[in-house]
């Protein structure tokens, strides 16, 4: 059966009173949904964000030097100038923008010295807080953003210098909604990548044992990639809104019959002990999440020439003729040898329609190599061409690693 907690019991001012109430209630079989109990307190754990300076970016200008390097200089700038006039021009309303290489904090140090702000999507405990502490080490001073869109306002009010979300599961696809308000919030730029193999663990209260355990809860999508592992252990299997909150509900209310699908630092915030990891499904192909680090670009900077791998450049546009031009930007990118990796669509939110009836998109590309490659740069200078009255609009340029 599924657990239930009394409805009372979800007050915070009363939280510490009902809690011998609520372990009672779970050893004696009173039974309530913990689904309840966990979209009420879901409302109960809102982050309060501190107001803070916005990114300083180092002078990346070269200074005065031989007749050779003067003569680099000035390449560079024929680089950019050449691609400010095609990046910087205001179509349709999207005032696209040259997105170069960002500076990335190291070691998640900012620039100032003092750990960075990264603003993460879902709530403590989950994976993308997992993902923030591996992109820019522990030391960050991360904290959640319970709803979508906050992550990206942290950036534009200077909450926050970065912010990662996740944006695709290798078993289940993408996360269409950031991809959007990627193309919403025009100041939004993505300036990393970072894959991580999914981990899911058991999670359970200490001392608990799998013969003490009667249910498991997590989100559903956890679930799904866990399926060969839970009907071995056969056991109630209920489904959550939200695995770390559950971890924090279970481990708040010392419940130990009741274990969570979940990520391994929901048990280091919760005090959790992990009864066994990876228990996700074995695939040929494995289970990985891709997660974008994204910062706000306040300085355009002379971008050098990159020419070693690891480097990725996205983009979006939408076509004059629509989806039957589609063929002619690949083209584009195929004559040039600028290899694509990924092809997205998405609703053109500023032309939603077309004369003819149907539906108008916007088109997201991954490029092999960065935008300062001369490559990708007249290959993007062409793309300009043919999208004819659309738009064109460089999501990023950026570095991309695979994390063990």
């Amino acid at each position: 059966m599924a657990l239930r907690v009394p409805a009372a019991c979800l007050r915070s001012a009363s939280e510490s009173n009902c809690r011998s109430e609520i372990r009672a209630a779970a050893r004696g079989g009173g039974i309530m949904m913990i689904k309840m109990s966990l979209k009420q307190h879901k409302h109960q754990h809102q982050h309060q964000r501190k107001k803070g300076a916005g990114i300083i970016f180092p002078d990346l200008s070269p200074p005065l030097g031989t007749e050779e390097e003067m003569a680099s200089s000035h390449e560079k700038k024929a680089v950019v100038d050449r691609l400010e006039r095609l990046f910087f021009k205001d179509v349709d309303g999207f005032l696209p923008q040259l997105c170069g290489p960002a500076s990335t904090p190291p070691s998640g140090f900012g620039f100032s010295g003092r750990p960075v702000r990264v603003a993460y999507q879902g709530v403590q405990g989950s994976y993308c807080q997992e993902a923030a502490t591996r992109a820019f080490s522990s030391v960050c001073n991360a904290f959640p953003c319970n709803h979508m869109e906050e992550a990206f306002q942290a950036l534009e009010d200077k909450t926050a210098e970065r912010a990662i979300i996740p944006i695709e599961n290798s078993l289940d696809g993408t996360i269409d909604r950031n991809f959007d308000l990627l193309l919403r919030h025009q100041g939004v730029n993505i300036v990393g990548e970072l894959i991580l193999p999914v981990n899911h663990c058991l999670l359970a209260v200490p001392g608990a044992s799998r013969s003490d355990l009667k249910r498991i809860v997590s989100h559903p999508q956890a679930l799904s990639h866990c399926k060969k592992k839970l009907e071995s252990m056969d056991l109630e299997i209920d489904e959550v809104p939200n695995a770390a909150d559950a971890a924090r509900y279970v481990s708040d209310n010392r419940i130990s019959d009741t274990a969570v699908i979940g990520s391994k630092i929901a048990a280091t915030e919760f005090g959790l002990q992990v009864l066994e990891q990876n228990c996700q499904d074995r695939t040929s192909t494995g289970n990985f999440n891709r997660f974008l680090q994204l910062g706000l670009v306040e300085s355009r900077t002379i971008i050098e020439k990159i020419k070693k791998k690891g480097w990725k450049t996205t983009v979006a546009f939408s076509l004059e003729k629509g989806v039957s031009d589609l063929w002619r930007a690949l083209w584009v990118m195929e004559s040039r040898n600028v290899g694509v990796t990924r092809v997205e669509q998405r609703p053109n939110w500023s032309n939603p329609i077309r004369e003819s009836g149907s539906f108008d998109y916007v088109f997201i590309l991954d490029l092999d190599g960065s935008v300062s490659d001369s490559r990708v740069e007249t290959a993007l200078l062409r793309l300009k061409e043919i999208t004819g009255d659309g738009f064109l609009r460089v999501l990023g340029s950026y570095q991309w690693k695979i994390g063990a």
